[in-house]
C-alpha cells in the first residue's frame, strides 16, 4: 500500500472522521464503522486533506482536467482545499466549482459557486464518500446542463465497498451508469489491512472483535 494511503487512514482516525462502533446509516443498515468528513474543521486538517485528495486525483487522473466540482455542501470545502493543494504540489491551476442547493436570482446568479463551466471543460467530481450513488444522480445533470463538458471521473475519500442499489458497489454502478471512472483514496479493505491489530493513536483500533463485526457486515452487505 502506498505511503500516502497509510498516512491518510491514520489521519482519518486521528481526526475522528472514521469511527468504529454501532451506527445506523441513512440506508437503515447497521454498520460497525462510520465516516463523517464534516469532522475536518481546522486549517491544518483541511490542508492535509487537500493534499491527500490531490495526490490520489493526480495518481488516477493526472492533471489533464480543468475544474474540480464539489457538490454542496460537504464537497465545497473539499474542492477548495484540493485545488489549492493541487497547485502547490503539481503547479497546475485547477478551477473550483460547486452548486447551490437553491438557485440564486440576484448578484452572483445561478446554481453554481466558484468558476462557471465552459464548453470543452474537463471536470473531476470530488466527494467524501458514496454509499448509494444518489448524489451523482443529482450532480450529473447539473454539470451536463451547463454546456459541453466532459466528466473525467469521481474521487471519494473512502470506498465503503458495499452494495449500492444492486449487487455491485456504488462506485461500480456509477462507472456503468454514467461511463465515468470512480476511485477512492482508500478502500475499507485498505483500512482493515492497515489497522487490524496495529496500534494507532496509542490503541488498537481494529481488534479481533471489531474485525469479526466488519467481516459480518460485508457478508451481508458487501458488493460482489
Amino acid at each position: 500500500m502506498e505511503k500516502y494511503k497509510q498516512e491518510f487512514i491514520e489521519f482519518m482516525v486521528e481526526s475522528n472522521v472514521l469511527k468504529f462502533g454501532d451506527f445506523t446509516l441513512k440506508s437503515g443498515r447497521k454498520s460497525p464503522f462510520f465516516m463523517n468528513a464534516g469532522a475536518y474543521v481546522t486549517g491544518s486538517q483541511l490542508m492535509r486533506l487537500g493534499r491527500y485528495y490531490a495526490e490520489a486525483i493526480h495518481e488516477h487522473y493526472g492533471d489533464d482536467f480543468d475544474v474540480l466540482f464539489g457538490p454542496a455542501y460537504k464537497g465545497i470545502p473539499l474542492s477548495v482545499a484540493t485545488v489549492i493543494a493541487f497547485h502547490e504540489m503539481y503547479g497546475k491551476e485547477i478551477r473550483y466549482c460547486s452548486n447551490r442547493k437553491e438557485v440564486k436570482d440576484h448578484g452572483d446568479t445561478g446554481i453554481l459557486l466558484g468558476s462557471k463551466l465552459q464548453d470543452g471543460d474537463k471536470v473531476v467530481i470530488i466527494e467524501d464518500v458514496t454509499t448509494s450513488g444518489k448524489s451523482i444522480e443529482e450532480t450529473f445533470p447539473i454539470l451536463k446542463a451547463q454546456g459541453d463538458v466532459t466528466i473525467v471521473g469521481l474521487m471519494v475519500s473512502l470506498n465503503r465497498m458495499e452494495r449500492g442499489k444492486g449487487e455491485k458497489s456504488a462506485l461500480e454502478e456509477i462507472k456503468e451508469l454514467y461511463g465515468i471512472k470512480a476511485n477512492a483514496i482508500v478502500t475499507m479493505a485498505d483500512v482493515v489491512e492497515h489497522l487490524y491489530n496495529r496500534e494507532c493513536q496509542g490503541r488498537i483500533v481494529i481488534d479481533d472483535t471489531l474485525k469479526a463485526a466488519i467481516d459480518a457486515y460485508y457478508e451481508q452487505y458487501g458488493a460482489k
